[in-house]
């Protein structure tokens, strides 16, 4: 009892009372300049990262999002070169609607696509076949599919409209070593379709068969195995194996060469000459790309292009939104 009120009066404390703590020296209290470090430092690390991805959102701000927003804005107006927006609604979709050349664009750009795409992945699945197997060469030849992608649209399509021009060209005169007379292959639907075609198919084959060798270089070599012990050939490894593995990469390049399709520009410009924005004499060969071009910068109906794009836009999404489908599926079966 003397003790601790000897404790209480400031004398000295209780042995059984826990020493007291005094800060040591140099110590900084709470909230000091240390405390700021570390919160500078945990905004530096929850900070940096947006930082350095920055620039990027900010350059599709100002080149991607703001030109989409604004085309969609000027598909709703009346806008010729030099005036003044007039509000107009969807008045530039009905006409697009009620117009004999949209339709016949879309049409051109199907077709064109269809007979670009199906055969140029059809041979770039042969092509991709042959380099996969142990040959003298290959890396030559691996190098030489990709030379026609690595050339400019330009100097391909002049070429090749020389080699389709209807008095001197190439393939009339074979054609007409084995009997067949002379192909309009600029004034006719057809044979122009086909000739745009073939630039597109030149270009992008071997680029599509390098897709799909990396594919194929990815397929375990078990399965060909237990597939040549089972006694498959080539060909049915090929079918039974090789396609299914690879199955997502076709996919892809299929839903690439569809958007590639709908955008596409600078072949038949280049093809058709001085005919070209306007897609043949008779708009044989006018595809989407063309007719927008011609509505904003030959008739300067600014409006009505808007519209073409946005047009071409949703045919894009609905295309993508059919593969993400297609993938759902796929994953459903290879699930189940």
């Amino acid at each position: 009892m003397a003790t601790s009120v000897r404790a209480r009066n400031g004398g000295s404390p209780s042995p059984d009372a826990p020493p007291s703590r005094s800060p040591r020296p140099g110590a900084r209290a709470p909230g000091g300049p240390s405390a700021r470090r570390s919160r500078l430092y945990r905004w530096d690390l929850k900070a940096t990262p947006y930082v350095f991805v920055a620039p990027f959102f900010l350059t599709f701000a100002a080149f991607g999002l703001f030109p989409l927003l604004y085309t969609g804005w000027l598909s709703l107006n009346r806008v010729e070169l030099g005036g003044d927006p007039q509000w107009k609604g969807l008045e530039n979709y009905s006409d697009l609607a009620d117009s004999d050349f949209f339709w016949n664009a879309l049409a051109n750009t199907f077709t064109i696509g269809v007979i670009s795409t199906v055969p140029q992945l059809l041979m770039a699945l042969g092509l991709a076949h042959l380099l996969n197997y142990k040959l003298r060469g290959r890396g030559f030849f691996r190098v030489a599919v990709l030379a026609p992608y690595a050339t400019s649209i330009a100097a391909a399509t002049l070429v090749f409209a020389q080699l389709f021009n209807t008095d001197y060209g190439l393939i009339n005169s074979a054609l007409g070593l084995v009997g067949f007379d002379p192909v309009d292959w600029e004034s006719s639907k057809w044979p122009a379709q086909i000739a745009i075609s073939a630039i597109v198919t030149w270009r992008w084959t071997g680029y599509n068969a390098l897709i799909y060798l990396a594919a194929m270089q990815a397929v375990p070599q078990d399965l060909y195995e237990a597939a040549a012990l089972d006694g498959a050939s080539r060909w049915r490894q090929f079918l039974s194996v090789t396609i299914p593995s690879i199955r997502p990469t076709i996919l892809f390049t299929v839903i690439v060469s569809t958007i590639g399709a709908t955008q596409l520009f600078g072949e038949p410009m280049l093809y058709g000459g001085s005919v070209g924005i306007s897609g043949g004499s008779g708009n044989q060969f006018q595809t989407l790309s063309l007719l927008m071009y011609e509505k904003g910068w030959v008739t300067g109906a600014l409006g009505q292009a808007s519209a073409i794009a946005w047009v071409m836009l949703l045919l894009l999404l609905l295309v993508g939104g059919l593969q993400a489908l297609i993938s759902r599926v796929n994953r459903k079966k290879l699930g189940g």
